[in-house]
């Protein structure tokens, strides 16, 4: 992989600086996840330094990055911060089906509003019974004169609480399957829509997530992205973009429990040593170097793939995959590093293994991106 270049070092190192001023040395990851407050000024910080919505074109006042360059700066937030890097990247996967669509009003509108001001926005498509399962949704809409009247029920809806808008999808009165799925962008405060149930999660607590509840919600013309029967390609083609994000977050979760077992390892000694010493455990230590590096490299050519528009399913998914699982693999060793203090509020491990489990569940589990795997092969094999 390429040495990277000035202003990508430039833009990593602002954001590790960041993350041990802000977030690390003040230990404002326990003290948030103790409390699951939404972190208001760290966003808002984070937005002032440039270092959110990153890949929005400079048309629209965004920064113009590229992939690679994003997921840089979201290993870098996620180290600090599983929680915090989640409802980062949210903001990114909402703009995503916009910048992906050709509706030029909205996206100009709606990401606009994003670089103009600090702001929150959702990615609304699941549902208490379609979470990977996209075709099966069942929130409806219909057409009246030249509104669209939305009902339905969206669940695990990152920023659910705290978003000015969500871009929903929802599939047309009588359609089935694939075939009639629309998207839409509808304002937080419009008549009709309301957050509610945030979920009480086992990691990444400071991240919301809840249901968001449409009922008879008038929809003007210029807010529809995506018309029926494109809906479903517009979210598969969103995932395919953003499982590289995600890979990101696992490469910074791993790095931060691969130094943070490192350190202890070093100032831990049982009989007569430090425990770094000890075979079984420099064993594991070295593991997570392997997985941090792999995790790594995968991310960055599911980035690059994305860069180039190269992008097949399988890059984005194989390194979510591999990473959301090593990352699990690696916080769980961690915590076995540190004993019984690792089992404990004291350390930050016992953190890091609650919160990376959600890697291998959001955006598709780890099962999902074998199967998209799985069928991207089968493709190629075919052509």
């Amino acid at each position: 992989m390429a040495a990277l270049t000035e202003h990508q070092q430039m833009i990593t190192d602002t954001a590790r600086r960041f993350v041990r001023e802000q977030i690390i040395e003040p230990r404002l990851d326990q003290a948030l996840d103790r409390s699951s407050e939404f972190p208001h000024a760290v966003m808002r910080a984070l937005w002032e330094l440039g270092l959110m919505n990153l890949e929005f074109p400079e048309n629209l006042g965004g920064a113009g990055l590229s992939c690679h360059d994003h997921v840089l700066v979201l290993e870098e937030i996620n180290y600090g911060c599983l929680g915090i890097g989640t409802s980062v990247a949210a903001n990114s996967l909402a703009a995503l089906p916009l910048l992906l669509a050709d509706n030029i009003g909205a996206r100009k509108e709606y990401l606009g509003r994003l670089t103009a001001a600090h702001g929150y926005a959702a990615f609304a498509c699941s549902e208490p019974d379609a979470g990977s399962d996209v075709a099966n949704l069942s929130t409806k809409f219909t057409k009246r004169g030249d509104k669209f009247v939305l009902n339905g029920r969206k669940r695990w809806i990152t920023n659910a609480d705290v978003a000015d808008f969500y871009v929903v999808f929802a599939r047309e009165q009588g359609s089935k399957g694939h075939g009639g799925i629309a998207t839409f962008v509808v304002e937080a405060g419009w008549p009709g829509v309301r957050w509610e149930s945030l979920i009480h999660k086992l990691g990444q607590r400071c991240s919301h997530t809840g249901d968001v509840v449409f009922e008879d919600v008038e929809v003007p013309m210029a807010n529809l992205v995506a018309g029926p029967a494109h809906g479903f390609k517009l979210a598969m083609a969103t995932f395919d973009r953003s499982r590289p994000w995600i890979a990101g977050g696992a490469a910074g979760v791993i790095r931060r429990a691969r130094d943070e077992s490192v350190r202890y390892a070093m100032q831990r000694r049982t009989f007569g040593e430090p425990i770094i010493n000890h075979q079984m455990v420099s064993s594991m230590l070295a593991d997570m170097e392997i997985a941090y590096q792999a995790s790594r490299l995968l991310c960055l050519h599911a980035a690059n793939a994305v860069d180039v528009g190269n992008l097949r399913g399988s890059h984005g998914a194989c390194a979510k995959a591999f990473g959301g699982d090593a990352a699990m693999r690696v916080t769980t060793d961690a915590v076995q590093i540190f004993g019984g203090y690792g089992y404990t509020q004291e350390f930050v491990v016992e953190k890091l293994m609650r919160d990376a489990k959600l890697l291998q569940i959001y955006e598709g589990t780890s099962q999902i991106q074998r199967l998209v795997i799985a069928r991207d092969l089968m493709r190629q094999a075919l052509q």
